[in-house]
């Protein structure tokens, strides 16, 4: 029940303005509460924008640096692109091959000997049955069956034709002829398209392919044809235009010879492990000024009193300070960062490395020799490029080296160890936008404040409540002591009379 209050009619003061100022000193705890709970969401969002950089850093070295599809690229040339163009896996030699392409691969086609004025939508279901194979040879599932619903129109046809993945077909209806044309998708001197049954037939002759018969092959069909080749002096022959023989995806593009030369990509590598020294370095580089940041502990955090009588800009270089240095000297960060180094500049001692490439110094990578930067990688260009001609392989085993301890690890291997490590204490520390407070230290840190706080506003409530029942009584007071003056003066001055 509420305190009936009156403010000030009978002593003439301002009790409003009294007892906010009073609440305002009995509130300083209370902002002090706020200011500390500030404080921690502030040093929470911090610690996860380091874990936001540490997952970043992670995920290129695994994207790139751990991918030997990415690390170990091949790079393919061709005498003539318009003859051949090529790609190659990691795995593919080194070697030149010469092709003569005498015939490239076509589709097989069947065109209708006459038009498709004579189809008549049926007015029940019809099912069609047709055998397939495949430009290669191989077949689906047969026969493919396809329902065609009642009244369906030619273009619904067609359109029902097109779609089926299984038929792999291609139906055009030229409307100026009426005639039907149906190409197979793949290539390849093996592709049929046989009547499965009566019913077929009979539907594809409506359609003008009058030859049409159960068991037979569809009429109007002009064969497709395998590509023609000779690799290396070797004559053979593939159903597709584009294959692959040992390792190297050929493209056949016309008659003709051209030469294709396979070698290892060193611009591919070069720039993965640029990459990579760049994300390592912007990211030590953040962590460390983190670490570095100044703490004005004079700037505490403001109350929503204080903005009111500031500018944003005032709010916004006060509260820039307020937040400065919560992460300085952090332990979690500052171990992590020891150890990356320590994971960087190891020998990797696994029997899978070259001895001549087991740290990073040895393919041109060292630390920078200003103390100033922390760490930080320099790259030496011309010796990283000339260790990945001479041994790509090896660069990828000083990375990738799948020991079973520190030693034998490769330093991407390491450094993933440690980065999810140091994510997996600032998550204890810190936790994800996805957890609750309970699940983590801050959190519940948070927690606690928050029944503080509400302890603490129930605890203000009754407080203004009591300087309001003080103030009333006082007005009452003074309101029946002014009431006797009165009373007393018109007596006096009644009896003078």
């Amino acid at each position: 029940m509420s305190t009936m209050r009156i403010g000030g009619l009978a002593s003439g003061m301002d009790i409003d303005q009294l007892v906010s100022d009073l609440m305002k000193a009995e509130r300083m705890p209370l902002d002090k509460l706020y200011q500390k709970k500030q404080i921690l969401e502030w040093q929470r969002d911090d610690y996860r924008s380091m874990n936001a950089l540490l997952q970043d850093l992670d995920s290129y070295i695994f994207n790139n640096l751990t991918l030997q599809s990415n690390m170990l690229k091949k790079k393919t040339t061709s005498s003539d692109e318009s003859v051949v163009t090529a790609t190659a896996n990691a795995s593919a030699a080194n070697i030149s091959t010469n092709l003569t392409v005498t015939k490239v691969a076509t589709s097989a086609t069947w065109v209708s000997e006459a038009s498709s004025a004579s189809y008549t939508p049926s007015g029940t279901d019809t099912t069609l049955k047709i055998n397939v194979t495949n430009g290669d040879g191989t077949s689906p599932t047969n026969p493919v069956t396809i329902t065609i619903a009642a009244n369906s129109s030619l273009d619904s046809v067609i359109a029902q034709l097109n779609s089926n993945s299984d038929l792999g077909i291609s139906v055009f209806h030229d409307t100026k002829t009426g005639k039907i044309s149906i190409m197979k998708k793949d290539t390849g001197a093996a592709a049929s398209l046989v009547m499965g049954d009566a019913t077929t037939a009979s539907f594809f002759q409506q359609l003008g392919f009058t030859g049409a018969a159960n068991g037979a092959e569809l009429t109007g069909k002009t064969a497709g044809e395998d590509a023609q080749f000779t690799i290396n002096g070797l004559a053979t022959s593939r159903s597709t235009n584009t294959f692959t023989i040992n390792n190297v995806t050929y493209t056949l593009k016309k008659e003709g010879t051209a030469s294709v030369t396979t070698t290892n990509d060193t611009d591919a590598m070069f720039n993965i492990i640029k990459g990579f020294v760049d994300k390592y370095n912007e990211t030590i580089g953040k962590i460390n000024a983190k670490l570095s940041e100044e703490r004005y502990r004079d700037y505490l955090p403001l109350t929503d009193e204080q903005k009111e009588a500031m500018t944003e800009k005032q709010i916004e270089l006060w509260e820039e300070k307020a937040k400065s240095g919560l992460l300085r000297r952090d332990s979690i960060l500052s171990s992590g960062l020891s150890q990356m180094r320590l994971d960087i500049y190891s020998k990797v001692s696994d029997p899978s490395v070259n001895t001549n490439y087991d740290t990073l110094s040895e393919i041109g990578i060292t630390t920078s020799s200003n103390y100033l930067e922390n760490g930080k990688l320099i790259i030496d260009e011309t010796k990283l490029r000339d260790a990945i001609e001479k041994d790509p392989n090896a660069i990828y085993q000083l990375f990738n080296a799948s020991g079973s301890d520190f030693d034998t690890k490769g330093i991407a291997q390491r450094l993933r160890d440690t980065i999810k490590s140091t994510i997996g204490k600032i998550e204890t520390k810190a936790g994800k936008t996805i957890w609750t407070n309970n699940q983590f230290e801050i959190g519940k840190s948070l927690n606690d404040l928050d029944k503080r706080i509400d302890a603490f506003e129930d605890r203000l409530k009754d407080i203004e409540d009591r300087y309001w029942r003080q103030f009333t009584a006082m007005e009452k007071a003074i309101q029946r002591s002014n009431e006797q003056s009165m009373y007393l003066m018109n007596a006096f001055g009644g009896g003078g009379q």
